[in-house]
Order: C-alpha cells, then structure tokens, then sequence
C-alpha cells in the first residue's frame, strides 16, 4: 500500500507557505505522493460544502510543489475534461513531467457542476465517448508524432515537444461513481481514483469493476488510487459500522490496512476536507502537522 498526502489547495490553509511545508515535509516523512483537485468556480446560488468555495489550480499547485521537492510523486484528482482542451492539459501536464523529472499522475473526470459546465461553454451530452476520445487524444500527443481525426476531437498532423519524461506517457487515471465508469476507468485507463463521497466500506466492489475493465481489454493490473476522506476522533470507536479511516490514529491506521486487503494500492489523507483546518487558520498548521506525523509511512515520523 503506498500512502500520499493532499496538498492544502482549500481554504485558508491554502497558501503558499503552507503548501511548500507540507510538500517537503511529506518528503521527508517518505509518504508516496501529493494530491491536488480542481474547482473552478462557485456559482452566487450554489450551496456547496466549504471545501469547494476557494481552491487554487490543481496543475499551478503542483508545479509549486515540485519546485521545492524533488523524490514524491505529484498527482491531481482529478481535472474535469470537458472544461479543457485535451492538447492544453497535454501540454500542461508533459511540461510539468519534465519539470518535475517524470513524477506526475494525472487524474481525469467528467464534472458534475452545471455552473461550470455553463461557465466553459462544456457540453454534457456522450461524456462517454468524449472521455474514450480524450485519453486516446493525450496518449497520441504524448507519443511524439500526433494524428487524431475523432467524432469529438481533431489534431492534425503535428509533433508536441517536449514530451513527458515517462514513456509512453503519464499515467491516466479515471474517476467516476457509476459501475460503468469505474469498469471503464480499468479498460481505458491505467486505473480508478475514488471521490470524497465514496463508500469505502464497500470498496471491494469498485476494485473488481475497475479490475473487470481491464481484463477486458487485456491490460495489466490497475491501479486503485483511494481518496481518504479522514474523520478522526480522540477516542476510540466501536468496530460495528465504523468507515475505515475514522477513529483513533491507529483505527485509521487498520483501516488504510484492511483497504489494502480489498484491493486499494494507493490511499492519500486529504485535509481539504477537514473543517477545523480548512475553516480556522490560526489551527490548520498544528492540526495539519499533526496529522501528517501521526500517519507517516511506518517507520518514520
């Protein structure tokens, strides 16, 4: 199981200060990876949780990471597609391998916020078959001499330079919530990233349909890359019904265990959903730090 760490990319633990100390604390502290998500924007109307009201830019974040580290992995969960053009996210993501000496992970979604949807001119009908062209898209661009002619997309034939520094190009992960897909993020994709809204507890089903994707289309093992969505409590709870990473720092601990044994290979903690760090600022540092100590990689910390 490797264990990476959300960057603070929400709220008011989201500044520059903040985000270069934990970045290369979580180097020296030997976790896997840092993780960024996207939000846009707000609409005046739109009752959404405070995670989502103030967000910087996944890919700015993580080129601002991995300016001051140079070993942990960068990876963004995920980036809505029909909001960019998929030869300006390649060209943002293969210059941000190269800047980071070929640490990215690239994480993919469809969005599901209609004000964004309006606000980039998206369009959200066939988001299937836009997500089959896309990635198609970006590992045509990544492999050097590029020529698409899709039902969705067009690229010309044309070279991009430079190109990332991992061949054949950045790993793609998929989100999604629905059984078609999470199967299809294993088919296409080199795996899954759940959301903040997953059931965990039944996690299991979700890895075998990523893994039936797969299988499907004969490529090697995916990936299932777990966003851990932390709910910690001073005191200890009863094992009956407990979500896998709630509880103590050692039930969190089990948990992030017992999600291994149910096929996830990657688990990130993500503060940005913790409110006594994202809503209070004078806090957010200790508590953060905190946390981050108290769930290193065994070993360290």
């Amino acid at each position: 199981m490797r264990v990476g760490f959300g960057l603070p990319v929400s709220g008011s633990w989201a500044t520059p200060e903040l985000l270069v100390e934990f970045a290369g604390e979580a180097e020296r502290l030997d976790y896997d990876s840092l993780w960024t998500f996207q939000r846009l924007l707000v609409g005046a109307d739109q009752a959404l949780d405070p995670v989502y009201r103030s967000v910087l830019d996944p890919l700015v974040a993580l080129t601002f990471a991995a300016a001051r580290t140079s070993r942990i992995r960068l990876g963004v969960a995920v980036v809505n597609l029909p909001f960019v053009s998929p030869v300006v996210l390649a060209k943002q993501v293969s210059t941000l391998d190269v800047l980071s000496g070929g640490r990215v992970d690239l994480g993919l979604g469809v969005g599901w916020s209609p004000v964004e949807y309006a606000a980039t001119g998206a369009v959200a009908e066939r988001r299937a078959a836009r997500t089959r062209e896309y990635v198609a898209v970006l590992r045509a661009l990544w492999s050097g001499g590029a020529s698409f002619d899709g039902e969705f997309y067009t690229v010309p034939p044309s070279r991009m330079e430079p190109r990332p520094v991992q061949r054949p190009g950045v790993p793609i992960l998929l989100g999604g919530a629905v059984p078609a897909a999470i199967r299809r993020a294993g088919e296409i994709g080199d795996g899954w990233v759940s959301r903040s809204a997953t059931n965990l507890s039944d996690i299991a089903s979700d890895v075998a349909l990523v893994r039936q994707g797969a299988e499907s289309s004969g490529r090697a093992s995916p990936r299932v890359v777990c966003r851990g969505v932390l709910k910690l409590t001073e005191l200890e709870l009863d094992a009956d019904g407990r979500p896998p990473l709630s509880g103590t720092y050692e039930q969190i601990r089990e948990g992030t265990a017992w999600l291994a044994t149910q096929g996830v290979t990657e688990v990130f903690y993500d503060l940005n959903w913790d409110s006594l760090i994202t809503l209070e600022p004078e806090a957010a540092r200790d508590r953060a730090l905190e946390i981050l100590h108290n769930l290193a990689p065994v070993g360290l910390g």
